[in-house]
């Protein structure tokens, strides 16, 4: 059986897994409502240079813009007397899950694979 070439998408460059996995490790600075700007400039510099890397890093944008939402929402509630706590925990909770699926998207990507979050929206095309 003849082996075809083009039936196998190429594979990213060590600098393009590097470019990906650095996109998806700001979320590491969600808890510091930082971790969308490695991935949102990870994404302008690639989008027209390197599709496959500008595609991971859109997919981090979102992930880590969905977090920051949720980040500033709880940020909010964490001011209200009753309910403070609340907002507190569930800061900790989205820092925590950021972290974790941070983490595991940077090592997807980086041994050449891609990687979806289980929770996204869809805010940058």
């Amino acid at each position: 059986m003849p082996h075809d070439p083009r039936s196998i998408p190429p594979a990213r460059t060590t600098q393009g897994s590097s470019l990906a996995m650095v996109a998806h490790l700001g979320g590491v600075l969600t808890y510091l409502f930082l971790g969308w700007v490695a991935s949102l400039v990870v994404w302008l510099v690639q989008r027209d240079q390197d599709p496959a890397v500008a595609r991971e890093a859109r997919v981090a944008l979102n992930f880590q813009l969905t977090a920051l939402i949720a980040m500033v929402v709880l940020h909010v509630v964490e001011h209200f007397p009753v309910i403070g706590v609340i907002g507190w925990v569930g800061k900790v909770a989205v820092g925590i899950v950021a972290l974790v699926l941070s983490l595991l998207a940077a090592a997807a990507t980086y041994r050449g694979g891609s990687y979806r979050y289980p929770v996204s929206l869809e805010l940058v095309r």
